[in-house]
């Protein structure tokens, strides 16, 4: 299947061990935007009135960017929950804008799925070097749930040592699914990690992002009750060539659909449209034919 960022889209807002520095599943076509996982009565949406404004985590530009950085609070977390093959590219592309903010990310790795190569390229893309933008980013991950445990019960520490603009927890239930672990213990082991996260948030006072799969949020013991405060929960839901995102706090939505090179679209000509193309390092589609001899 084709990678969505090989499209050149149109962004459609419809709405307003250790840490180590480095040197599709598809929905079907047509389908509908992404409903909560939850009830939103199980969502502790953290009160407005008590939200502080996120520094410069992301940048102003490219849209997608400010639309993601309205997301996050604080001290508190933001849920992002769809298809691997839907959360991870837009996960890339916030470390590269992340590093084009000067920001500094933490990123605890449960799935063992990342490809510095393509972040490097990525930021590359925004102006940013491979290299500067691989430094901003302080990577962990874990190859059984036991040393997972340990890499967030320390995490807290890493995080005083080196101050983050952004801690990332990604696909951390993955590595508790292995069938060395009795389901009794994985509950156990999952509910304590919420707890520890929880404390981690409210101490550091910086935005946690966590990345889960569909449906996962209702098997992850202790996240809804224990855990850190919800600042957003975004759901991704992914098309042939689209993606569509939905913020269940105040039901934003964002839609990304290919677009032909070289179409112009009708921001280009002012009047405060909705719309702004993104470039995405597509060449342009050739707009003549060739000659032919004779």
């Amino acid at each position: 299947m084709t990678e969505l960022l090989d499209y050149e889209p149109v962004l459609a807002p419809e709405d307003d061990a250790a840490f180590e520095p480095f040197p599709l599943d598809a929905e079907p076509e047509g389908a509908p935007a992404p409903r909560p996982p939850v009830a939103p009565g199980r969502v502790r949406l953290a009160p407005r009135a008590r939200r502080r404004h996120v520094g410069a985590i992301l940048p102003s530009a490219p849209a997608l960017f400010p639309w993601l950085a309205r997301r996050f609070a604080p001290g508190e977390m933001t849920l992002w929950v769809g298809p691997r093959v839907a959360v991870e590219p837009v996960l890339e592309r916030l470390y590269a804008g992340s590093a084009l903010a000067r920001g500094a990310v933490s990123l605890l790795e449960g799935a063992n799925r990342f490809h510095p190569y393509r972040i490097g390229e990525l930021g590359r893309s925004l102006g940013v070097d491979a290299t500067e933008t691989l430094h901003r980013l302080r990577l962990a991950r874990a190859f059984t749930a036991y040393q997972m445990v340990a890499l967030v019960d320390g995490w807290a520490r890493e995080a005083r040592r080196y101050p983050p603009t952004l801690l990332v927890a990604h696909d951390l239930p993955a590595m508790f699914a292995a069938d060395e672990v009795r389901d009794d213990e994985r509950a156990a082991l999952l509910r304590h990690v919420a707890r520890t996260l929880g404390a981690l948030v409210h101490d550091a006072r910086v935005p946690l992002l966590l990345t889960l799969g569909p449906g996962e949020v209702d098997r992850f013991p202790g996240l809804a009750d224990e855990g850190p405060r919800w600042a957003d929960l975004v759901t991704f839901v992914r098309g042939p060539g689209t993606l569509r995102l939905r913020s269940l706090r105040d039901d934003a939505r964002l839609a990304f659909v290919p677009r032909p090179g070289g179409q112009h679209g009708i921001e280009e000509f002012g009047g405060g449209s909705a719309e702004e193309v993104i470039a995405w390092d597509v060449p342009p589609r050739r707009t003549a034919r060739r000659s032919r001899n004779g």
